[in-house]
């Protein structure tokens, strides 16, 4: 059966749903007046979804799915799509994997094509494994020699501890060095199923082309058929541990990076609208108060900024700054001082302007291109329990009133504080930073 989500206004397209046999999902938004599509395959498994013996399983998957399915080797997966002038790669996160492409329209088939051979029928063999396994341990160190990147996975693995939701995405040294075969293909064959997989087209398409498209890419796959349901939005994962304290990584760089911060709210809180003005007030750009008082009046810092991330039962906010290892004390201060000042007394009527037309305008800006326009249909049907046209999202954050923000801020920013920090700190002692 197909529905239609959101009829098409405001410069949004219509957004249409048919669910196929197996729970496979498609959902599609048509933007007629351009001449190219990306389609978006999103697995709802993740990185939080490893037990122990499959840690790093799902980045793992990332890569060797393009390594070969029965029909094509990695050559023929990629040219398939460079040779027609387009892109295909993929991304994990923690609760979903996605694989996408973006073609030109009259290239769709091609895209959907590709795209579901890797999904449904990588080979994952021996070799391959072995090959990726040199790839992501390069991947690991090159991530490793940035800091300002190790700081925020130092935050969550502070803030939630050793569980899924707390470890890297990519895994480590030692869990990539030890995972087999055989424990990656269990891992794809029993999560990776058409009930837990959304097809995302956003472009010049017809719904019932693509919806023809898919079907027949599946059942040429052999994933197509039963009447499996597909599986709804996660609401929880493991039980969350949340911490507060430091985590100091000791390394001799020219700058200290550190991020403070605490849990937040879940992605379908009602009061995320009202934290987004709050985080855009604080550190969401050039206007912000923390990039204000931290570089611009006092020249501390050439990075400072806050943000919030969400997952279905938790969520973070935090403020990252990158400094001279002299200053962190005063910008540790500063971030603590504006943090109880904005509970204390709020934030301006213009800050609060501010804040709702950088969210307007991050949200409508962002979907210019059929890429973002995917994005957000794949993961909104994946991930949420309501579908929210643009004009929806517009209305909601237009109505976030003092008030919100005030309640928001007095829940968030009073609770027990977290700190990490990399920099040449052998001894020092951050604990006041986090102190009530």
């Amino acid at each position: 059966m197909t529905t239609t989500l959101h009829p098409g206004s405001g410069g949004a397209g219509v957004v249409r749903r048919t669910v196929l046999p197996g729970g496979l999902r498609v959902v599609t938004e048509s933007m007629p007046t351009v001449r190219s599509v990306a389609v978006g395959m999103w697995v709802g498994i993740g990185s939080r979804d490893e037990a122990p013996e499959h840690m790093g399983a799902s980045h793992f998957l990332e890569h060797l799915l393009f390594k070969g399915t029965p029909t094509r080797d990695a050559l023929e997966i990629s040219a398939a799509i460079e040779g027609i002038g387009g892109e295909i790669n993929a991304f994990t996160a923690k609760e979903y994997t996605c694989y996408y492409a973006r073609v030109l329209d009259e290239d769709l088939r091609v895209a959907i094509d590709v795209l579901a051979d890797v999904v449904t029928s990588s080979l994952i063999t021996a070799d391959d494994v072995e090959a990726e396994r040199g790839v992501i341990l390069e991947e690991i160190a090159m991530h490793d020699d940035d800091p300002s990147d190790v700081v925020h996975e130092q935050f969550s693995a502070e803030l939630y501890g050793d569980t899924p939701i707390g470890r890297p995405i990519l895994g480590t040294v030692e869990t990539i060095n030890a995972i087999g075969r055989d424990r990656i293909e269990e891992y794809y064959r029993t999560r990776y199923l058409p009930a837990r997989t959304v097809v995302a087209v956003a472009g010049n398409i017809e719904h019932e082309r693509v919806v023809e498209l898919v079907a027949a890419a599946y059942e040429r796959a052999g994933a197509l058929g039963g009447d499996a349901t597909p599986v709804p939005p996660r609401v929880s994962g493991e039980a969350v541990t949340v911490g507060s304290g430091v985590r100091v990584l000791h390394r001799p760089t020219e700058q200290a990076n550190l991020v403070l911060g605490t849990t937040a709210l879940t992605r379908t809180d009602e009061r995320r609208f009202a934290l987004g003005v709050l985080n855009a007030a604080l550190g969401g750009g050039m206007s912000s108060r923390l990039f204000q008082e931290i570089r611009e009046k006092r020249g501390l810092a050439y990075s400072a900024y806050s943000y919030t991330s969400q997952y279905s039962d938790t969520g973070q906010f935090g403020v990252y700054v990158g400094c001279l290892p002299s200053k962190t004390d005063e910008v540790l201060k500063i971030c603590r001082d504006e943090l109880l000042r904005v509970v204390d007394d709020g934030i301006s009527e213009e800050e609060i302007a501010r804040g709702k037309g950088q969210m307007r305008g991050g949200l409508v800006l962002g979907l210019e291109d059929t890429g973002s326009r995917m994005s957000r249909i794949g993961k909104g049907e994946l991930v949420y329990d309501e579908f929210l046209s643009v004009d929806e999202v517009l209305a909601r954050i237009e109505a976030v009133t003092p008030e919100d923000i005030s309640a928001v801020a007095r829940d968030i920013l009073t609770r027990p504080r977290t700190l990490a920090v990399i920099g040449p700190y052998a001894d020092k002692d951050f604990g006041w930073a986090v102190s009530a």
